[in-house]
């Protein structure tokens, strides 16, 4: 599989919702597989809330293989043979990409000083990205969880730029139980001392803590009770009895603190807070209605040309299935061509990263 990983920097300031700029934005990528000569074949992959541009090659930080590998290579559903797939890191996040953690004009990390983002200003640094790469139209744009929202944000914003769209495991607005949860994670890492107001990089101490509880919490969201029953039950960890006192009695209770911890090594707690404030933001409905208009997420669809596939999964209580047939409704209501199925699979949220033989015959036969 032909790999490269790559930066660019936008020669254009990047215009945010917030009113803001962006100068001199840094968007990191990876590509897996030969671009055809008329450029038609490009697939974009959106990565969710903590991935990045390995999809599909190991993480130069921790070593593990790419968050989408099962998915993404030559003779897999996402073929390398027959597409040329391109994942960029978002902004805001922590792989290379502008965020937090970069330079801002005066040379010092931005830190707090980094704008507030949405999931539209996501979209617009890919979409810089693929006029920097000569990409008129995708062959399709592929994502889940978040980075089903930044596909279909990229149909309702830039309605040409892809032929398909596939969202998966995904919704077209955070709910106040989804916010609730993002909430308590931030608190947990602004709690932290060493959060020190964001101003942490020059201190050497950087807020583990408080990072790895908002990585408990929100992992737990990703699971499904039947799953974490079927793997940990209220089995002990490492010991035959209880040991009244407040250790990792419980295998659930030592996974999530791996879980926790592993995840410091790899991320920047200040990107976690404004990538979570910018999916709380989301909402397409929103976003499309016009002064007296109803908001209806049917707006956000009108005219598109594009065709569109929705997966849920029956046991996802992150982003239900009935969050997939509201976008499906809406996307009917626009007239634009659309399917959708529910698939079984007993991990909850994170069964499009897990080894679910149903999704791959969907994606390969969406994007066939």
């Amino acid at each position: 599989m032909q790999l490269k990983t790559q930066s660019l920097t936008l020669s254009d300031p990047l215009a945010l919702d917030s009113g803001d700029a962006l100068e001199n934005v840094q968007i990191a990528f990876a590509t897996y597989g030969a671009l055809a000569a008329d450029k038609s074949n490009a697939v974009l992959l959106c990565h969710a809330l903590t991935g990045d541009q390995f999809a599909a090659s190991a993480h130069p930080v921790t070593g593990k293989a790419g968050w989408w590998e099962r998915m993404v290579g030559p003779g897999l559903p996402i073929d390398t043979n027959r597409y040329h797939v391109i994942c960029a890191n978002v902004i805001g996040s922590c792989m290379g990409s502008t965020g937090p953690a970069a330079q801002g004009p005066d040379g010092a990390p931005y830190a707090m000083r980094f704008p507030v983002i949405t999931i539209r200003d996501m979209v617009r640094g890919l979409v810089g990205l693929l006029d920097h790469l000569g990409i008129e139209q995708l062959h399709a744009v592929v994502g889940g969880s978040m980075g089903g929202m930044q596909a279909l944000s990229l149909a309702a914003n830039w309605p040409d730029r892809a032929a398909r769209v596939l969202a998966i495991a995904t919704t077209a607005r955070h709910s106040a139980q989804n916010i609730a949860f993002h909430e308590v994670g931030r608190q947990a890492i602004m709690a932290d001392p060493n959060w020190a107001q964001g101003a942490y990089y020059a201190s050497g101490k950087t807020p583990d803590a408080g990072l790895a509880v908002a990585r408990m919490a929100a992992h737990i969201t990703y699971l499904s009770e039947e799953g974490l029953t079927e793997k940990f039950g209220r089995r002990l960890q490492d010991r035959t009895s209880k040991s009244f006192g407040f250790d990792a009695d419980f295998q659930v209770e030592s996974y999530l603190r791996y879980q926790g911890s592993g995840f410091t090594r790899r991320f920047d707690a200040n990107s976690y807070l404004y990538i979570t404030r910018a999916m709380d933001y989301f909402d397409l409905a929103e976003e499309h209605s016009g002064d007296g208009e109803e908001t209806l997420l049917a707006n956000a669809f009108k005219g598109t040309p594009a065709r569109f596939c929705l997966v849920s999964f029956d046991s996802d209580w992150l982003y239900p299935t009935a969050e997939s047939r509201h976008i499906v409704h809406a996307l009917n209501a626009a007239g634009a061509p659309v399917s959708f199925v529910e698939l079984s699979a007993p991990y909850g949220h994170d069964s499009f990263l897990l080894n679910v033989p149903e999704l791959d015959r969907v994606v390969t036969g969406f994007l066939e």
